[in-house]
C-alpha cells in the first residue's frame, strides 16, 4: 500500500476534516508525495553497450516522502562513522511531558529548538560539574512514538568521554562505562534549563505540568547500531510503506513494534486520520532535525582529529562509489543523457488559496 494512493483516494476527506489545520509545510508535503515519480519530470538514459534507451521519472526529493532520500541517509551515516571513537557510547533521551505537547505543536520551530538547546546544555552542565569535561554529541529530533502518535523527544548519541582542559592543555578523559548520572537527577537539570528558556520566550506555561520529567540513559556499545537507528528517519517519512498493510473501505491498517514488549502490533485508523497523523511529523521548512555539538561539530575538526590521534583511530574512508544503473536488456551500465525537471503541481496549496473543490490527479497508468 502506497501513501500516494491513499492521498489520491482520500484527499477530499482529508481536507474536509483537517483543512483548517493543514499548515503550508503540510500542503507542500502532500503535493510532493502526490507528484513523486509521476509529475516531477524525468531523465533520459542510454545503454553504453546496446541501443536501449530508457525514460525514468524523477522523485520529489521531499524529506517526508517514504520513496525519497534513502541515499542521503546512508551518506549521513557514513559521515558519522568517520567520527566514531573506540570508546563506549551512550544514548540519552529527553522527552517533553504530555502537558507541553499542545504548546510544542502550536510553536513547533521555537519549542523544537529549545528542546535541542536545553538537552545539550543539561548534558554539558553535567559534564562540567561532575567530570570537568566538555562532551561531543549528536542530537536527533523525533516527533513520533512507535504507533506514530505525536511525541516530541530528543535522542543524543555521545562518546563515553570528553575533553578536559587543565592549565590551558587539553586531555582526553573517559567516563565510567556503566554510569553518567542518575536519570532522575538529569531530568531535573533538563527541566530547569528548559523552563528557564521557555519563560525567556514569553510562552504561557500550561497547567498541571508535572514536577518529575523523563530522561533515559543507555549504554549502546560502540555506537554503530544507534547511528543506523537514527539515520532511518532522518530523510524519509516516519513510516515504511511496507508497514501499511491494508485499506478496507477507508480504514487503514498498519503495523508497528511496541516499545516495551518488542512485539509487532497493528493499528486501524480512518484514512484521513492516518494521513493527518503522518503530516503532524512534517517539520517546519528549513528546520534541521540532526545537529552536532562539542568536538563533533563541523567547526571542531581539529579537536576531533586530535582526539582520534590520542586514541589511535584511523577513520574509515568515505565510500564514493555510486550505484550504477543497469540496462534492462544487457545489464551494462547506463548513462544519463538529459534531465527534464518539472515544477510540482500546486494541488493542495492551490486549494487553500482559492477554496475550490479539491480534485487529486489520477494515478499514472
Amino acid at each position: 500500500m502506497k501513501i500516494k494512493q491513499l492521498i489520491q483516494t482520500y484527499s477530499q476527506r482529508l481536507t474536509d476534516r483537517y483543512g483548517q489545520q493543514l499548515l503550508p509545510s503540510h500542503r507542500k508535503a502532500l503535493d510532493a508525495m502526490l507528484a513523486c515519480r509521476s509529475q516531477c519530470g524525468e531523465f533520459l538514459t542510454r545503454c553504453n553497450t546496446c541501443p536501449r534507451h530508457c525514460v525514468i521519472p524523477l522523485s520529489c526529493g521531499h524529506r517526508s516522502c517514504p520513496q525519497c532520500q534513502h541515499h542521503i541517509g546512508e551518506t549521513w551515516q557514513q559521515r558519522q562513522q568517520q567520527k566514531l571513537l573506540p570508546v563506549t557510547y551512550f544514548m540519552v533521551t529527553f522527552t517533553l511531558p504530555y502537558e507541553l505537547r499542545d504548546t510544542a505543536w502550536q510553536h513547533q520551530e521555537l519549542v523544537y529548538d529549545l528542546l535541542f538547546k536545553a538537552s545539550v546544555e543539561a548534558l554539558q552542565t553535567v559534564g562540567k560539574n561532575n567530570f570537568n569535561v566538555t562532551f561531543g554529541m549528536t542530537g536527533v529530533l523525533h516527533t513520533h512514538k512507535r504507533d506514530k502518535g505525536y511525541h516530541p523527544h530528543i535522542h543524543i548519541v555521545m562518546p563515553g568521554g570528553g575533553l578536559k582542559t587543565d592549565d590551558s592543555q587539553q586531555r582526553w578523559k573517559s567516563l565510567p562505562q556503566d554510569f553518567i548520572i542518575n536519570e532522575f537527577a538529569l531530568a531535573q537539570v533538563f527541566r530547569g534549563i528548559f523552563l528557564r528558556m521557555f519563560f525567556e520566550q514569553s510562552l504561557e506555561l500550561p497547567t498541571g505540568l508535572p514536577k518529575q520529567w523523563v530522561s533515559h540513559i543507555r549504554n549502546i556499545g560502540r555506537g554503530e547500531k544507534a547511528l543506523k537507528y537514527l539515520s532511518r528517519y532522518l530523510y524519509r517519512g516516519v513510516i515504511s510503506e511496507n508497514d501499511i498493510l491494508t485499506d478496507h473501505q477507508g480504514q487503514v491498517t498498519f503495523r508497528y513494534q511496541e516499545s516495551k514488549t518488542r512485539k509487532i502490533k497493528t493499528k486501524i485508523q480512518s484514512a484521513e486520520d492516518f494521513l493527518w497523523g503522518l503530516l503532524k511529523h512534517v517539520l517546519p521548512r528549513g528546520f534541521r532535525r540532526v545537529r552536532d555539538y562539542g568536538f563533533l561539530h563541523g567547526n571542531a575538526k581539529k579537536a576531533l582529529q586530535w582526539i582520534q590521534q590520542i586514541l589511535q583511530v584511523k577513520p574509515p574512508e568515505m565510500s564514493t562509489s555510486k550505484k550504477l544503473m543497469a540496462c534492462p536488456s544487457c545489464k551494462s551500465e547506463m548513462t544519463i543523457e538529459l534531465v527534464l525537471p518539472k515544477h510540482i503541481p500546486m494541488i493542495f496549496r492551490f486549494y487553500r488559496a482559492t477554496k475550490v473543490k479539491l480534485t487529486a490527479p489520477a494515478a499514472p497508468s
